[in-house]
Formats: structure tokens, sequence, C-alpha cells
């Protein structure tokens, strides 16, 4: 089964509505979006395990990495004929088996959210209430751009986590209303990632 319907609808300038997490109840305040920025602030890398569904119903799964500024990597393994990267400046969506490259400037995509230098979510986010205290949920759209839609982050809040938040996914929706589901486990926060990892293979 082919993916880049998937794939390019949940990465490329699109947008985003969360999912939810049931963490351990902590003590919480109220949620503002100066802390997401320092939860993103004292992010300097990330890997998770990813799954992606599309409305559909269709899923599949790899490996992130990320590293700010600008550096992320959606990994669909060894046999994948498709990959999802940006080595800084521009984000790629690499179709192998058609031999086709898709480029956009990392700053006009949902992901410079999380991998801008120096985050300023303040134009363009706001705190959406959510009825766990304990889930932070942000909805971002820069309405000077309305054409990359909406993007809402889910976090959790862990204390042992960098600003006290943990990204649990988010969930994108295009300029035609359909969503595609990225949820993420087993996420690992400032850890080695080598600037290596962020090539990759021309299709040309």
């Amino acid at each position: 089964m082919s993916f880049r319907s998937i794939t390019a609808a949940a990465l490329a300038p699109i947008a985003a509505v969360a999912m939810v997490a049931t963490p351990a109840p902590v003590e919480a305040a109220k949620p503002t979006i100066d802390l997401v920025e320092k939860h993103l602030a004292s992010v300097r890398s990330m890997t998770a395990d990813f799954t992606q569904t599309d409305r559909k119903g269709r899923s599949i799964s790899g490996k992130l990495l990320m590293k700010r500024p600008g550096k992320v990597r959606f990994d669909y393994g060894r046999n994948a004929d498709m990959l999802m990267v940006s080595e800084g400046n521009q984000l790629h969506f690499i179709d192998y088996e058609v031999g086709q490259k898709s480029s956009w400037d990392i700053q006009d995509t949902p992901m410079s959210v999380l991998l801008d230098q120096k985050p300023d979510l303040n134009r363009i986010a706001r705190i959406v209430p959510s009825k766990n205290e304990n889930v932070v949920i942000v909805r971002a759209r820069d309405a000077r751009r309305p054409e990359f839609g909406t993007l809402i982050f889910a976090f959790y809040r862990d204390n042992r986590a960098p600003g006290g938040l943990v990204l649990e996914g988010w969930t994108a929706i295009d300029a035609q209303n359909k969503r595609t589901v990225v949820r993420l486990d087993n996420q690992r926060y400032n850890v080695a990632v080598n600037d290596g990892r962020f090539a990759y293979r021309d299709p040309k």
C-alpha cells in the first residue's frame, strides 16, 4: 500500500490538530504560549517513534529525528521508497519510486514551529482549552498564509522533560479538510544526533 498521500498531507505546508494523552497527574498551572516556547527553546534534539494515520485509517510507522535549528527526518525504514527530510533550510518530500522531489522553505511549513532557532508563537498560536489539565494543546495558524492551514500540537506535562512538556503528536488538516494523525512514542530529548542523518540521496 502506498502512503504518499498520507505523508504529503501530514508534513507539507498544511495544518494540524492534536491528539490527547493521559499522563500521570502533576501540579498544573494554566498553560500559556510562553510555557510552550520555553519547552521548544530547551529542546536541542529529539528522537521518537511515529505512527502516521490518514483519514481512511491507513497507517505507516517509522523513526523521527529532529535537531534544531531546521533539521528533521521522517525515516520510513530501509525498504521505504519515500522520505521526508530537511537538512536545515528546506523540507523535501522525496518519492524514489517515481524519481521526484518536492521542496519547501522550512519557514513555509508547519514544522517551522518545532524547528525555529528562536520560536515565537505569539503571532500565530494560541492555547486551546483542554479538559485534562495535564494536556496542553496549541493551535497555530498564520492568517497571512492561510494556504498553509492550521496547526495544533498536543503536549503532555512531565516535570522531567525539557520545559516540563513532552510532544505527544499532531493531526494535519489540509485545505480540503483532510486529516492525518501523527502520534509519537518513545520520545528522547537532547540526545546526540549526527548531522549526517539528515543527508539524503537525490532521486535523480
